[in-house]
């Protein structure tokens, strides 16, 4: 059971307008306030914060969870009973297992925790690139591990406060710079960031791919017990004012959650390699939305869409075949008069000149 604590409401409130004049000051006086968009940045957490606050909608959030893993072998989710949910008041059913964090405990039950670590990760990009919707408070106090017969070595996800989402779009640009990453194809990940329009269009793509190379080269065939994600995007966020790299607000969430997932990585099994347990999960999910398959289900979503509009093609080709012409733009009528008189006027100059070269020409020499 989960209840919200009273007068909650009203310090944070006053602590989120704290911020706000903060994130304001941030951005008039620093001078790159602009590009990293610090109100967005707190409004963000704003509905985060206020999301989190109303339990019905944790309850749901916690539902959705449940739904998307519902028969998967490395993730539980606990059971929500609607009939004494409120948006004071969350139940749900109680889970038993051991905190994560207790990682001596976890090896005397037999825990494998190399697997574990792995799972993890697969879980992670599951949430972000199957459903687009994410567990965003993956800290170790959320999380704990069944070690009952029927369970054991599952995951067991708690606190549904901070979710987050991504849409269609930004999921496939993160696989692509991802999958380019893995890959070191380091330009294709600048223009990657040049075609998603989190750089200016205008940037040089040899610079920036010049730039992404120097941060990311070092960090490849190590260990991730000798990688720092935290690190490589203080590097990278110092490298992205060079070209103006504007912050996404809907990814904030993504990258704290990556950082927790480091975390818990490091902590489980610090020979885990993130990239190379990451990367066949993110070529079979591009493979997935580029194969047929991918067409298939795009045209099963838009199915009803085309069903109620293909009756209606040949009549609205013959309305817009047969409809009148509209009346011209009176702006382009006068500008269309303008130039007209400007030509004439240069005839008029054009003759004239040709007039005084012939008469120059014509006139005897003295």
């Amino acid at each position: 059971m989960k209840i919200l604590r009273p007068n909650i409401i009203e310090t944070i409130v006053k602590d989120l307008a704290l911020m706000q004049v903060g994130a304001m000051l941030v951005e008039k006086l620093w001078s790159d306030g602009k590009r990293l968009k610090p109100r967005e940045v707190v409004a963000e957490f704003e509905r985060t914060i206020h999301d989190e606050l109303d339990l019905a909608r944790e309850a749901a959030n916690c539902s959705q969870l449940r739904r998307n893993f519902l028969y998967s072998p490395l993730l539980l989710v606990p059971e929500v009973y609607w009939d004494w949910c409120t948006s004071e008041v969350m139940v749900m059913e109680r889970m038993l297992g051991t905190p994560i964090s207790q990682r001596e405990a976890l090896i005397e039950q037999g825990i494998d925790l190399p697997r574990l670590a792995r799972a993890g990760v697969e879980i992670f990009f599951t949430q972000v690139f199957r459903d687009g919707f994410f567990h965003a408070d993956m800290h170790p106090g959320n999380i704990f591990v069944a070690t009952d017969a029927a369970n054991r070595g599952k995951y067991i996800a708690l606190d549904f406060g901070i979710m987050g989402t991504l849409s269609e779009r930004d999921k496939g640009y993160l696989a692509q710079n991802f999958l380019a990453f893995f890959r070191r194809d380091y330009r294709r990940v600048a223009t990657t960031h040049i075609e998603s329009g989190w750089v200016p269009a205008d940037t040089r793509v040899d610079a920036l791919e010049s730039e992404i190379r120097a941060v990311c080269e070092p960090i490849f065939d190590r260990p991730l017990k000798e990688i720092s994600l935290g690190k490589v995007l203080v590097q990278l966020f110092k490298a992205s004012r060079r070209f103006n790299v504007e912050i996404q607000p809907q990814l904030v969430l993504l990258q704290k959650t990556l950082l927790n997932v480091e975390g818990l990585g490091r902590q489980l099994d610090p020979d885990l390699d993130l990239w190379v347990t990451a990367k066949p999960f993110l070529e079979r999910w591009m493979r997935d939305q580029l194969g047929w398959s991918a067409i298939e289900r795009r045209l099963r979503d838009e199915a009803p869409f085309l069903v109620s509009t293909l009756p209606l093609l040949p009549r609205l080709i013959y309305n817009k075949l047969t409809a009148p012409q509209p009346p011209p733009d009176e702006s382009l009528l006068e500008l269309a008069a303008a130039q007209r008189a400007h030509n004439r006027w240069l005839a008029v100059l054009a003759v004239l000149v040709a007039i005084a070269i012939a008469v120059l020409v014509i006139r005897p020499l003295p």
